[in-house]
C-alpha cells in the first residue's frame, strides 16, 4: 500500500478510536491528579474526587464506545469494530465503574475492620487496564492482539499486589509467573502460525486458506499454544492455577473486576481466532472442527475442577475464585458449539456474568463487613436475621451461579447447552454428547457450595464472637449499589430479549 493511502487510512481510523485515545489521555490526567491532590488534600477527599474523575472518565468512554457511528476496520486490518466488540466494551466498562463506586463506598470502614486499603493509584491502574480491554475486544491481528494482553496482564499484577502486605505480594507474584510462562506459550503459538500462513492478520482470506492446507494435528497445536493467553484471562484450565491466590488476595473490588471483564474480553478474542480457520472446506482440508474436541476437553475440565474444588474452601474469596474457574468453562461450551447460536450465548452468558458475579463479591463483602469479620464462610452463620435484605440478594445470587430459575443464569445455560446439543446432532462427537451431560451434572455439584452461605445465613444461629469491633452501619450506598445488580438477574429472565438485541443488532 503506498505511504499515502496508509496516512489517509490511519487518519481515517481515528474517528473510530476515540475512546481508546480518551481513556489514554484520561490515564495521564489521572495520574498527575493522583499526584497533584495526595499532596493539597487529605486522603479521604482525595479519594472522593479521584473516584468521582475516574467514574467520569469510564462513563464517558463507554458511552462513546456505543454512540460511535464508525464500524469496520482500523489502522490497516490491526483493529475492527463490530457489534459484539461494543458490547463487551459496554461490559468492561460497567464493571469498572462498578468496582470504583463499592470502593469509594466503603473505603471510608475499611480501618475499622483491618482492611487492606487500596492506595489511589489504583484509578490510573484502573483506566490503564480498561484500555487494554478496550484494544482486546477491537484486536484481529495477532501483534495486537498479544500487546494488548499484556497491557492488561501488567495492570493485573500491579494491581493484585498494590497493597502492602505478604498475601498480595505472593498472590501477584503468582499471577505474574503464570502470566510469563502463558506469554511465552501464546507467542511460540502464533509464530507457528505466522509460519504456515504467513500473516499476522487474522482475517485475511490467506490466513485461513493456507491453514486449511495444513496437516490438521499441527494446526491444532498451533491454535491451542496461541490460546494460552486468553485461557490465561480467561482463568481456564490449563491456565487457572493463579486463579485462587490472586483473588484471595486482591481486594474484593479488585478481585469482582477480575472476575469478569478481562474474562469478557478473552473470550471475544477467543471466538476471534477460532472462527479464523473455515468452518467448512469444500474441497477438503483442515477446518475449525479440528479444534472442537480439544477445547470441548478444556471446557469440561473446567468445570470439573472449579466445582470440585469449590467444595471444600474454607473462604468466599477461594470458592469464588473456583467459581469463576468453573465458569470459564461453561463460556467455553458455546464456543465450542462452533455455530451463530452458540457465540451468542457466550455473549449473553458473559452480560448475566456482569451482575451475578459482581453483585456476589459485593454482597459477600457486605456480609462479612456487618460481622466485623473476614471472609472465612463459618463466620455468616447466623447473618441472615441481622441483615436480611443482603441475605436474600446473596441467596438469589448464589442460585443464579448454579443456574436455576428464576434467574437468567439458568436462562444463560439454557442457551448455552442448547448450542451444544445441536452441535452434538449434526456432529455426533462423543467428547460434546460428555461435555453436554457432565456439564449439567455439574450444576447439582455447583448447588452443594453455592448455598452453603445461604445455609449458614438463615438455618445456623451464630456460635462465636465476631473477630472484629462491628460497624455502627454499613454505608446505605453500597448496599444499595449491591442490591440494585440483583434486579437485572431476576429482570433478564423474564425479558432476555433486553440483552439479546444488544448483541445481535448489525
Amino acid at each position: 500500500m503506498p505511504l499515502t493511502d496508509q496516512l489517509n487510512d490511519i487518519l481515517s481510523s481515528l474517528g473510530g478510536f476515540g475512546p481508546e485515545i480518551w481513556l489514554s489521555v484520561a490515564f495521564c490526567v489521572v495520574l498527575v491528579a493522583e499526584l497533584l491532590l495526595v499532596r493539597s488534600l487529605a486522603l479521604p477527599k482525595a479519594r472522593l474526587y479521584l473516584a468521582g474523575l475516574s467514574v467520569s472518565v469510564l462513563l464517558v468512554a463507554g458511552g462513546w464506545a456505543v454512540l460511535l457511528p464508525t464500524r469496520g476496520f482500523l489502522f490497516m486490518h490491526l483493529l475492527f469494530v463490530d457489534q459484539q466488540a461494543i458490547f463487551i466494551q459496554m461490559v468492561v466498562a460497567l464493571s469498572a465503574v462498578c468496582v470504583v463506586l463499592y470502593e469509594a463506598f466503603t473505603s471510608p470502614i475499611n480501618q475499622a475492620i483491618d482492611r487492606p486499603k487500596l492506595p489511589l493509584e489504583w484509578y490510573s491502574l484502573l483506566i490503564a487496564m480498561t484500555l487494554g480491554l478496550f484494544l482486546m475486544t477491537l484486536s484481529v491481528n495477532m501483534l495486537s492482539i498479544y500487546l494488548s494482553i499484556e497491557l492488561v496482564s501488567i495492570g493485573s499484577y500491579l494491581l493484585t499486589a498494590l497493597t502492602a502486605d505478604r498475601k498480595a505480594s505472593e498472590g501477584g507474584i503468582k499471577y505474574l509467573l503464570f502470566g510469563a510462562i502463558s506469554s511465552a506459550v501464546m507467542l511460540y503459538g502464533m509464530s507457528l502460525l505466522y509460519g504456515m500462513t504467513g500473516t499476522l492478520d487474522l482475517t485475511a482470506e490467506a490466513f485461513g486458506a493456507e491453514l486449511a492446507r495444513q496437516d490438521g494435528a499441527v494446526v491444532a497445536v498451533a491454535m491451542l499454544l496461541t490460546l494460552a493467553g486468553l485461557l490465561f484471562k480467561l482463568a481456564g484450565v490449563p491456565f487457572h492455577v493463579w486463579t485462587p491466590d490472586a483473588y484471595e488476595a486482591a481486594p474484593v473490588p479488585v478481585a469482582a473486576f477480575f472476575s469478569v471483564a478481562p474474562k469478557a474480553a478473552a473470550v471475544l478474542v477467543l471466538m476471534r481466532v477460532v472462527t479464523a480457520l473455515p468452518i467448512e472446506v469444500p474441497a477438503g482440508g483442515t477446518t475449525a472442527v479440528v479444534l472442537q474436541t480439544p477445547l470441548a476437553v478444556l471446557a469440561l475440565a473446567g468445570i470439573l475442577i472449579g466445582n470440585l474444588s469449590a467444595l471444600r474452601q474454607t473462604d468466599a474469596k477461594r470458592l469464588l475464585a473456583y467459581s469463576t474457574i468453573a465458569h470459564a468453562g461453561f463460556l467455553l461450551v458455546g464456543v465450542v458449539a462452533f455455530n451463530e447460536a452458540g457465540f451468542e450465548a457466550v455473549l449473553f452468558y458473559i452480560g448475566t456474568y456482569l451482575f451475578i458475579s459482581l453483585a456476589a463479591f459485593f454482597l459477600i463483602d457486605l456480609l462479612a463487613r456487618s460481622n466485623g469479620s473476614q471472609l472465612t464462610i463459618k463466620n455468616f452463620a447466623g447473618l441472615g436475621a441481622r441483615q436480611p435484605l443482603l441475605a436474600v440478594a446473596l441467596t438469589v445470587v448464589m442460585l443464579a451461579l448454579t443456574g436455576l430459575p428464576p434467574t437468567v443464569g439458568f436462562t444463560a445455560k439454557l442457551l448455552s447447552f442448547s448450542a451444544l446439543y445441536d452441535a452434538y446432532q449434526q456432529s455426533g462427537d462423543g467428547w460434546l454428547l460428555a461435555l453436554f451431560g457432565l456439564g449439567l451434572l455439574n450444576a447439582l455439584v455447583s448447588l452443594v457450595y453455592y448455598l452453603k452461605i445461604p445455609f449458614l445465613l438463615f438455618f445456623r444461629p451464630t456460635d462465636e464472637a465476631p473477630e472484629q469491633n462491628v460497624p455502627a452501619r454499613l454505608p446505605v450506598a453500597a448496599v444499595w449499589l449491591a442490591v440494585g445488580l440483583v434486579i437485572p438477574i431476576i429482570v433478564l429472565f423474564m425479558k432476555p430479549d433486553l440483552l439479546l438485541n444488544l448483541i445481535t443488532v448489525r
